[in-house]
């Protein structure tokens, strides 16, 4: 199976009522810590990409030599799916190009007539491609990779008219935000998403901004067709939390210790505790 489009394995988890965690991938560590524990789970998975962390990375093309190279020799059978993570109109194609089999459009920073007109065109592009496309309606709150948005709730009128153009699942805001919750945050507005969900069907609805809602509620938005759900900050603050304690202790002074493959260690084995946790929650283990 290994890499795959995102479009079969979302279809299938809403039909199973669980949900496909995407997670962000930063480097080597993040990719081959992600996979192994998919593996080790037996669930499908989607390595999300922003834009920021492709050129960091060194390009489209370095990841997806990475993500084929730990695919085939660490002999990975699940599905997973590559998949940029708010691309902009440029970036679509760009990632397109470098063989990602999955891109987002986010079109919020447009007005309706634009984003349909440009995700109308992406989606037969990408479709022809054998490319899942996921869309955005409504902006997510917080900042991901200079991409700011206020967190609005979608307008599930404007959620069909996307939906209406073929487009394989959907991002719709429902109060969810990018980044760390704030203390005064209102939580998810459940009735925004029940409205998305009647006026869409069965297509797969997608929760940005995982990190930081209280599992009732992410199980609940599961129960309402929401099939994928992003996490990316949570990876980030175990991944950071587990190499500074390793600092701290004194153990890169030790021996060897400054070694990367010793000092990254810690923080490789905090991802993937992390994201069997998440896979867990989500309903995702076995579903491969």
């Amino acid at each position: 199976m290994a890499l795959v489009s995102a479009t079969e394995m979302l279809k299938k988890a809403v039909a199973g009522h669980y949900a496909v965690g995407q997670f962000n991938i930063n480097n080597l560590e993040w990719t081959k810590a992600i996979l192994l524990t998919a593996q080790e789970c037996n669930s499908p998975v989607i390595l999300g990409v922003s834009e920021g962390a492709g050129k960091y990375m060194g390009g489209y093309d370095v990841v997806m030599g990475m993500v084929n190279g730990l695919i085939k020799d660490q002999n990975i059978t699940v599905p997973v799916a590559v998949h940029l993570d708010h691309g902009s109109y440029d970036h679509c194609y760009k990632c397109m190009e470098a063989g990602f089999p999955s891109i987002m459009f986010d079109g919020s920073k447009y007005s309706i007539e634009e984003n349909i007109a440009k995700t109308k065109e992406l989606v037969a592009v990408a479709h022809a491609k054998g490319i899942s496309i996921e869309a955005e309606v409504g902006s997510i709150g917080g900042e991901e990779d200079g991409v700011i948005g206020m967190g609005e709730c979608a307008d599930p009128a404007e959620c069909k008219m996307i939906a209406d153009l073929g487009v394989d699942f959907l991002a719709a805001g429902i109060g969810n935000i990018h980044g760390k919750y704030p203390a005064n945050w209102k939580g998810l507005q459940f009735n925004v998403l029940e409205a998305v969900q009647e006026k869409t069907g069965d297509l797969p609805l997608v929760l940005h901004g995982g990190t930081g809602i209280p599992d009732d509620m992410i199980k609940k938005a599961i129960s309402l067709g929401v099939a994928k759900i992003n996490v990316n900050t949570e990876c980030q603050l175990v991944f950071a939390d587990a190499t500074r304690k390793y600092i701290e202790a004194g153990k890169d002074l030790e021996g060897k210790g400054f070694d990367p493959r010793k000092l990254l260690a810690p923080g490789f084995d905090a991802i993937k505790a992390k994201v069997k946790e998440k896979m867990e929650l989500f309903g995702s283990v076995d579903k491969a």
